[in-house]
């Protein structure tokens, strides 16, 4: 049985193998906030490589039963949460509900899809954490509709400390498969990024907004 680090060690593998993470520091990525950015983040490609995906798939689960144990429903985050967390529900034979960005314009206006009682345990899933806006914008959905929330789980996160700061604000516990800095280990070691480049990398993670200009 892998270590917590070489499964981590291993999905950041996967994720710079399948291009679901970019690495750009000298022509930089510009985000929708605005943010030059080293670094582009698309964890749903990972669903178009069976390995990959069943690989993720089991490390979400074992990284919820073991932090978590076995919730009532997974919830998954639209969009990129909404695949990975169907998988998981499968997979732990439980219910699963997905939380929109915002109301349906039309219909009964949900913003959860799906069947939820009031006092289920939730473990809300995510593919991605950045700010951690948009992740707890679900869990003050699922909260409004009486559910008890375990926690969440991501496969990867920049770990920015504004995101640290909400996550512990808002009293939900964050798990995720793999992050910024293994995938930064992982990228030197696999020559993805040279050591010079990991300064850029590293000042970009503490400063995002002013990085690049």
């Amino acid at each position: 049985m892998q270590s917590k680090r070489d499964s981590a060690l291993k999905v950041a593998e996967f994720l710079l193998q399948v291009k679901a993470v970019k690495l750009q520091p000298e022509n930089p990525f510009t985000w929708a906030s605005g943010w030059k950015s080293p670094i582009y983040c698309d964890n749903r490609v990972t669903l178009s490589y069976p390995k990959i995906r069943t690989f993720i798939r089991q490390n979400y689960v074992d990284a919820i039963l073991e932090n978590f144990g076995k919730p009532d429903v997974i919830a998954g985050v639209a969009t990129g949460g909404i695949a990975q967390g169907a998988l998981i529900a499968q997979e732990l034979g439980v219910p699963f509900v997905y939380v929109r960005s915002s109301t349906k314009g039309h219909g009964m206006q949900n913003m959860i899809e799906g069947h939820l009682e009031s006092g289920q345990s939730v473990v809300v899933i995510e593919d991605l954490v950045s700010t951690g806006k948009s992740s707890l914008l679900a869990v003050d959905a699922l909260r409004a509709s009486n559910a008890s929330i375990k926690g969440m789980a991501a496969i990867f996160t920049y770990g920015f400390e504004r995101a640290k700061e909400a996550f512990e604000k808002a009293d939900v516990q964050l798990v995720t498969l793999t992050d910024y800095s293994n995938l930064i280990k992982q990228a030197v070691k696999a020559e993805y990024i040279d050591q010079k480049e990991v300064e850029s990398l590293e000042n970009w993670r503490v400063s995002p907004e002013t990085w690049g200009q």
